[in-house]
């Protein structure tokens, strides 16, 4: 969440980057800094009061000891020890409404980034490789299921639309590409390898900024008495992984901290319908491998670039045509201060499509999740996050069917991924 001393301090400049982003959420800063006022209004109020009880209730010990009436001063401390009580309430009130505009309005896009509208405004920052010859391309489903890899009538009789079943050589083609990018960020690129849990709490879903305002997309269960759901399955590795720091206070020497997981990931939101939804590009469950970075806050704008290198490594080794664009400050993630997208070549779609999301949060998500580091001075300071999709992999798939097709239908797999998979092509009757 948002500094309140930044807003406090300067609440135009807030407002100003906060319409950047398009919306309203800019609105909100009023009423932010009107609750803010009535908890500090009311705490300063209550710590007079309390000193000035402190000095009545003195007098009531000497009044009983010289044998005098002290009803009127025991009277006079119930009635601050009432105006104390109103008073908490009050600040309670106003503090719980001000965390909850404050868990309600996104990160401030970082002063790079380029101010637009929507998607059309972001800028192409880089490419890799060439898009392959292939003429009259072939949609990855029409690949998958002339080969048998992929049925999606069989998930849709298991779990209705969404969800895709591999088979063969496809499910060993899965779980290769999931073995070379856990092998590849932990081996070459120093992250440690971690197996997490897929479920996870409410808090946590709060801490990385899913929650609130996503929770119509993600799957929740155990309802509590208020209606909410207390449980998650997991919508990326981001939120279990990040999450292993919440509640912390890490020394500066343990900056960074670098850690990769494979997850299957849990979305309700599958985009429109349309050509988007065909095949496996826009799924209800998928997997992923997950970088995330905690790092020292003068670094991390300069990881961001970084980390984004190490998930176009995977698309390079895989010999994979892809593009690189920053997002406008209109198209940006709710909790993101920059991102980076990856977006690989997918002939028979005849378009990018986005592989991998790289964002540095500052220290947006460290606020959320109390996540803070000790400094040399011994100060606490929040440190700053910064995930990446190194990658995802139904259209990690995808490209790879689309970009390695060969005239016969069949597929040829990359030399880099070679080992991994146990042969060097996917075709028919094998």
């Amino acid at each position: 969440m948002l500094d309140i001393r930044e807003i406090r301090e300067n609440p135009d400049a807030v407002r100003e980057r906060l319409k950047a982003r398009g919306g309203d959420h800019w609105t909100l800063i009023d009423e932010v800094l009107a609750c803010d006022e009535s908890r500090r209004k009311a705490e300063t109020e209550k710590q007079a009061l309390q000193s000035q009880r402190k000095q009545i209730s003195k007098q009531i010990g000497m009044l009983k000891s010289k044998g005098e009436d002290s009803s009127a001063v025991e009277a006079e401390v119930r009635d601050i020890k009432g105006k104390i009580e109103a008073l908490d309430a009050e600040g309670e009130a106003a503090g719980t409404r001000q965390s909850d505009l404050l868990l309600n309005i996104p990160n401030l896009p970082h002063s790079d980034c380029p101010v637009g509208a929507d998607e059309t405004a972001n800028p192409e920052v880089r490419t890799w490789g060439e898009k392959p010859d292939i003429s009259e391309p072939k949609d990855h489903l029409d690949l998958a299921e002339a080969l048998g890899i992929i049925s999606i009538d069989d998930a849709t009789r298991i779990a209705g639309s969404g969800f895709a079943v591999y088979r063969g050589k496809g499910a060993r083609l899965e779980r290769a590409l999931i073995s070379f990018l856990l092998d590849l960020q932990s081996g070459e690129h120093g992250y440690e390898e971690v197996n997490v849990p897929h479920v996870v709490r409410r808090e946590c879903m709060e801490g990385t900024g899913q929650l609130p305002k996503f929770e119509d997309d993600m799957y929740g269960t155990d309802a509590g008495e208020d209606g909410r759901n207390q449980m998650f399955l997991a919508p990326t590795a981001e939120v279990p992984v990040t999450n292993l720091f919440r509640d912390t206070l890490l020394s500066e020497d343990k900056l960074p901290q670098r850690l990769c997981a494979h997850t299957p990931c849990f979305r309700r939101e599958a985009g429109s319908a349309g050509r988007d939804n065909r095949g496996i590009i826009r799924m209800h469950q998928f997997d992923k491998v997950e970088l995330v970075q905690v790092v020292h806050p003068d670094t991390s704008f300069a990881v961001l670039e970084e980390l984004t290198g190490h998930a176009e490594a995977a698309l390079q080794k895989l010999g994979l045509h892809y593009r690189t664009i920053e997002l406008c400050t209109g198209d940006l993630g709710f909790s993101a201060a920059k991102t980076y997208d990856i977006e690989v070549w997918a002939p028979g779609q005849g378009k990018y499509l986005e592989v991998s999301s790289c964002s540095c949060f500052g220290d947006y998500q460290a606020r959320r999740m109390k996540l803070r580091f000790k400094d040399s001075d011994g100060k606490n300071r929040f440190c700053h996050t910064l995930n990446g999709s190194g990658t995802a992999l139904p259209r990690l798939y995808v490209a790879l069917l689309e970009q390695y097709q060969q005239p016969d239908g069949s597929i040829r797999i990359p030399e880099a991924l070679v080992p991994y998979f146990g042969s060097e092509e996917i075709s028919a009757g094998q």
